[in-house]
């Protein structure tokens, strides 16, 4: 029987497109306002390279702190009520059972205000082709109207997963900029391609 995987964390079967998607394009951001930051992630044991490593901090948050110490945003940190097994292979499970369910785990803490934002990054690793589901529970209860939504993700080997259809489902009102994926394992060195990918969307000057 093969066992769904995280990416962030590990391969899947179905491979989407693995760098850049996005389902209702915009040429760069040009919207107004400040740009936040929102992002999960999740530390703890980890897939590498077909093995396992264990993690004190989350490639998405790695990934995530990459990007705020070049453009200088708002960040917002998406964490669950009842938080992740530090286990892999729990974790595997866990996110296959809400994946069937089409579960929407609960969010600890208060949503932000996104009113003052024009510009909304979205982070998140790929676990079995997708976004957690805890991203939907996040995008489903804002409003994105007037606002460019940027996906980046960390993965194995599924890119930026469904998150181009799933967003564009769940942001209500939402433009999109190209997304970036990078490899979990190769997050440490992604600077290079994250600030081309920052200056390609106009959110950083070259």
């Amino acid at each position: 029987m093969t066992v769904p995987h995280l990416a962030g964390c590990s391969p899947a079967n179905d491979q989407p497109d693995r760098r850049k998607t996005s389902p209702s394009r915009a040429a760069s951001v040009t919207a107004r306002g400040k740009v936040l930051l929102a992002y999960f992630s999740r530390p703890g044991e980890n897939y590498y390279y077909g093995d396992r490593t264990n993690l004190k901090v989350g490639n998405t948050e790695v990934m995530a702190r990459k990007i705020r110490d070049l453009i200088g945003c708002d960040a917002y940190r998406i964490e669950p009520t009842d938080p992740y097994p530090e286990s892999y292979d729990a974790t595997v499970k866990r996110n296959v059972r809400e994946q069937d369910a089409d579960a929407r785990p609960a969010i600890k803490g208060a949503l932000p205000d996104l009113d003052e934002y024009g510009t909304v990054l979205l982070g998140s690793p790929i676990w079995n082709v997708r976004a957690p589901m805890i991203m939907t529970t996040f995008t489903e209860q804002l409003d994105f109207t007037g606002k460019t939504v940027v996906p980046f993700t960390t993965h194995a080997m599924s890119g930026m997963g469904t998150t181009a259809r799933d967003y564009a489902a769940s942001c209500r009102g939402a433009t999109f900029a190209d997304g970036l994926a990078v490899q979990g394992e190769e997050v440490d060195q992604a600077n290079r391609d994250i600030s081309a990918w920052l200056h390609g969307v106009g959110l950083r000057g070259s």
